[in-house]
């Protein structure tokens, strides 16, 4: 006996609709992933507040982003930066130093224990880095433990359950089943941490065409998928189009400057857009495909 598929394809507001103040949520974009910028525009736009930000050991501008909007009330990461275009976000830096944004440290060895532990739906996972250093006098979710079985002390890492998993892919069917360009190993851990998992794609395909290649399925159980060609943008889809460069520039600069700078900033790429469609028409198909990955 078999048992009807569900369809699992909504509109960007509905899915950002489930994204409500005070959420814990996992935002994807380490690695091979990349940044659920269109949903994350929608975040902002429905007007989203206190939330706890998961982000892995480094995030992006995204989550600076969340923060300049005011959205944002604590971080789990290591890292919000840009590297070489920003040595540290921002509007992160101008939050923390405020105190208006708790910051919650992790490395990626933390970051993949707790999602790990959220996923199998246990308090805590067993890990052996760290042990010896001061991390656990640092750090209130990690706690010195005995093995039971007689072995090494270990490290027990806390639990750290998303109530929703914003992501973005390559593609998907209309039944969930989302497969990434590379492995989304990142994707994947916030998925299975999560509740509630949305995933933006570029592009929708046919169950029949995933099924030709289901060893590239990547998150077999979506609850929502988006489509939001271009998505990503100004970050990079791999298989699709690199960075925008110039435009994570320009944020960089307003978000340095603040006030009425940055504020203009976000009227005219967030919330003077209607939706997703109104984004893509103020920067341009030729701009978005100009990023092209093989000039």
């Amino acid at each position: 006996m078999t048992g009807t598929r569900e369809r699992v394809v909504v509109e960007l507001a509905a899915a950002a609709g489930r994204v409500e103040s005070g959420m814990t949520v996992g935002v994807g974009g380490l690695g091979t992933s990349s940044h659920p910028m269109a949903l994350l525009h929608q975040v902002i736009r429905q007007g989203t507040r206190d939330l706890t930000v998961v982000a892995g050991p480094m995030a992006g501008l995204d989550v600076d982003l969340l923060i300049a909007a005011g959205c944002v009330r604590e971080v789990v990461s290591s890292y919000v930066g840009a590297e070489r275009l920003a040595s540290i976000g921002p509007a992160y830096r101008r939050a923390v130093e405020a105190g208006d944004v708790a910051v919650r440290e992790v490395d990626e060895g933390i970051w993949v224990q707790g999602l790990r532990a959220a996923a199998q739906l246990v308090p805590f996972q067993a890990w052996r880095g760290g042990v010896g250093t001061a991390l656990p006098d640092r750090n209130p979710d990690l706690r010195p433990i005995d093995d039971p079985f007689g072995g090494p002390a270990l490290l027990a890492v806390r639990a750290l359950p998303l109530d929703v998993a914003i992501l973005h892919a390559a593609t998907a069917d209309a039944y969930g089943n989302v497969q990434h360009v590379g492995t989304g190993f990142a994707d994947r851990l916030q998925s299975q941490a999560a509740d509630l998992t949305i995933v933006q794609v570029e592009r929708i395909e046919s169950n029949e065409g995933i099924r030709r290649a289901p060893w590239f399925t990547t998150i077999p159980d979506a609850d929502m998928v988006v489509h939001a060609p271009g998505g990503a943008h100004p970050y990079a889809s791999p298989g699709y189009f690199v960075e925008d460069e110039d435009f994570l520039r320009d944020y960089v600069a307003a978000a340095k400057a603040g006030g009425a700078e940055l504020a203009a900033w976000l009227d005219r790429y967030v919330h003077g857009c209607a939706d997703h469609h109104d984004y893509l028409d103020l920067i341009g198909l030729r701009r978005l495909f100009g990023l092209g990955e093989h000039p």
